[in-house]
């Protein structure tokens, strides 16, 4: 080799040398952190911590909805499908550890579907599947002990909810369930926290509530070697736990109101069918839910670990009465003569004096029909005082027509008044109350709006089933097809039209009025209060784990009443006699009104095909209100006979009143409680009521 070819290698072995200083320096300095970050990676797992779920209280701090902690056997669905055998041999091997039948296993391990039955997997197939709940200790410790006997399967302590009261107040608590796939996709909070044994809540305070009640899970990092064994914990945060919830329910009253509300529907039974009913009693000055029965009911606790397909069958089915439907948030129903305070405010604000007299005979003829009061007799002239008090349907009936015809009858001019209508709205009804509850419905209230809408809706139908004739009818009673068929037709040409008879239904709370009871109770609540109508309240407030108060839910008002004071205080004094002279003196004949004073209103509503259903709303004490009450019976006869004595159980067991129990006062100064209850730092309730 040369010189310039000695040279020529040495200049390229220097470049080679400078490159690679280059380049160790690049990866030395300017990467070190990356490359540092990478290393620790390959020797570090990280675990996620799940928080312990709040804890939901009564107003006196008594548990709700608590926690316990079991141990449960789970399986990893991926690991056991991938098996050759389809995990046919660890499922036999568990059943006859955990002594349950390998089907039973086999069927939990299956993700539910449309076509799959229960019990199967609800949650996400991402997540450990649960097997058994509640094992003994000795089996979880086998199974933990020999995890080559049992691949793709785990036994650990899990938190799961706990319902100290069994079916009370089951509608409104709700329940938890695994989280599904789709909720881990839908939910960033869910999806970056997940633990892999993550419930969420389902129906009630547990689904409105859930990002406060889960609490934030934590983070464990641990420091491994190439074995996969811990060396040591790298970093820990802990979890922080969920927010407890302080409702305005209190456990005694709602004992009593459910009680109160089941012997009354059975009292009504045989003569009346008494299907379901719902019954609320209410703080007037905040729009608490002190109590919410709904009848049929369930035990939430049944959703634990899963259930069978009998089962949830059963909470969906008509025969069982739709347990899992709420009637008081959910159900809509003819109000009946409860509806008549709306109607009189209607009439007065509208020109209808309060200080004259009308005619209240046994019937009345209105553009062509007859219309009679609900026990067939009159009561002459009388004031609007003793039409609410003794429920004279005719004066209102009559209020409902002239109405009608100051509108324009059924060719309004212009934009019709629509004074019984908007009045409703006034008082809350057609809309919801904004609960804080789930799938609350909003009622309805009709007009000539409506009317039209509907028409539209079922015009095809009704000019099908017109042209038909009702043929399947017609092959057992011939004239009651041909009515449908008219009808059939007078609805197909035109059914847009807002009909006098409608108006009239509508003023005593009949024809096409649905309502809810919380609704109505709330309208009650609001006459007895001034006029004020609030959003219904569950919670109260958010406290800590460790016993701060993050947030009390103040009382939100939703409106007032369109009406004068003057209106106000005349539909107070006539609702305060019909307990004492009116349709509602049977039931509280011998109850203590010098003591406590209550106002109130009965209702009974009639419904194509149905028996007539109950309804008595009322407040008291009525010179100092502080809780309205509402009870409703499907099908359970009159409002004086089958709901106004169950409403005056759950009086006497709120002031002391009754017998044996309820001769101890629910609460005590009959009043709803104004402190809140105490969360000490470590946790456990101090309640106000030891």
């Amino acid at each position: 080799m040369g010189r310039a070819g000695l040279v020529l290698a040495q200049v390229l072995a220097v470049a080679l040398f400078a490159v690679l200083g280059a380049r160790l320096w690049y990866l030395q300095v300017p990467m070190a952190d990356h490359y540092r970050d990478l290393a620790v990676a390959n020797h570090h797992q990280r675990l996620v911590v799940p928080a312990t779920r709040g804890q939901i209280l009564d107003a006196a701090g008594r548990p709700l909805v608590s926690n316990r902690t079991e141990l449960v056997v789970s399986a990893d669905y991926h690991e056991i499908m991938g098996m050759r055998d389809g995990g046919e041999k660890v499922l036999t091997d568990l059943s006859e550890t955990l002594d349950v039948p390998v089907e039973e296993l086999r069927q939990r391990m299956r993700l539910c579907g449309p076509e799959v039955e229960r019990p199967c997997w609800p949650g996400s197939p991402y997540q450990p599947v649960t097997l058994a709940e509640d094992i003994d200790p000795a089996i979880a410790l086998q199974i933990m002990e020999s995890s080559d006997d049992y691949p793709g399967i785990t036994a650990q302590a899990h938190a799961v909810r706990e319902y100290p009261n069994g079916a009370e107040a089951g509608q409104i608590l709700g329940y938890l369930q695994p989280v599904t796939q789709e909720e881990l996709e839908a939910r960033e909070e869910l999806r970056t926290q997940f633990t892999g044994i993550d419930q969420v809540g389902r129906d009630g305070l547990e689904a409105i509530y859930d990002s406060e009640l889960r609490g934030t899970a934590g983070q464990r990092t641990f420091g491994v070697n190439n074995h996969g064994e811990v060396m040591d914990v790298i970093a820990d945060r802990p979890p922080r736990a969920g927010m407890h919830i302080i409702t305005h329910l209190d456990t005694r009253v709602q004992k009593i109101a459910e009680e109160a509300l089941a012997s009354g529907m059975k009292a009504a039974r045989p003569r009346y069918k008494a299907d379901s009913g719902a019954a609320i009693v209410l703080d007037v000055r905040t729009g608490g839910i002190v109590a919410m029965a709904s009848l049929p009911t369930y035990d939430p606790g049944i959703w634990q670990g899963g259930i069978d397909q009998e089962t949830f069958d059963e909470l969906l089915s008509a025969e069982a009465g739709e347990p899992l439907l709420s009637r008081a948030v959910q159900g809509q129903y003819p109000p009946g003569s409860t509806f008549k305070v709306s109607s009189l405010s209607a009439a007065v604000e509208n020109g209808y004096s309060l200080r004259s007299t009308y005619a209240c005979p046994g019937s009345v003829n209105l553009a062509g029909q007859n219309y009679a009061n609900y026990a067939g007799g009159g009561h002459g002239t009388i004031s609007l005082h003793q039409a609410i008090v003794v429920s004279c349907n005719t004066i209102f009936y009559n209020f409902g027509y002239q109405l009608w015809v100051k509108d324009g009858g059924l060719e309004p001019e212009g934009e019709p008044k629509e004074a019984m209508s908007e009045m409703a709205r006034g008082y809350g009804f057609g809309a919801p109350t904004g609960i804080d509850l789930p799938y609350e419905t909003g009622g309805r209230i009709p007009d000539r709006e409506w009317k039209r809408t509907f028409w539209e809706e079922t015009r095809e139908n009704n000019c099908r089933r017109g042209e038909e004739g009702y043929p399947e009818v017609a092959k057992t009673n011939p004239s009651h097809a041909s009515y449908l068929k008219r009808l059939a037709y007078e609805q197909c040409v035109e059914g847009f039209q807002w009909r006098a008879g409608e108006a009239v239904n509508f003023s005593i709370g009949q024809g096409d009025v649905l309502v809810s009871p919380l609704q109505l109770v709330r309208a009650y609540a609001a006459i007895a209060n001034g006029g004020t109508l609030y959003e219904p309240r569950v919670a109260r407030a958010l406290v800590s784990a460790d016993g701060e108060v993050v947030r009390e839910i103040e009382p939100v008002v939703a409106g007032k009443v369109p009406v004068k004071d003057e209106t106000i205080r005349y539909l107070q004094d006539a609702l305060e006699e019909v307990t004492k002279s009116g349709t509602g003196r049977g039931a509280f004949a011998d109850f203590p009104q010098d003591k406590v004073s209550i106002a109130g209103k009965t209702g009974s509503a009639d419904a194509q095909n149905r028996q007539v259903s109950s309804w008595f709303v009322s407040y008291a004490p009525a010179d100092d209100p502080q809780f309205a009450v509402v009870v409703f019976v499907s099908q359970g006869g009159t409002g004086g006979t089958t709901s106004a004595p169950i409403a005056r159980k759950i009086y006497d067991g709120i002031y002391g009143f009754g017998e044996g129990d309820a001769a101890e006062p629910a609460l005590p100064d009959g009043r709803p409680r104004a402190e809140l209850p105490t969360v000490r730092p470590d946790g456990s309730i101090d309640p106000l009521d030891r």
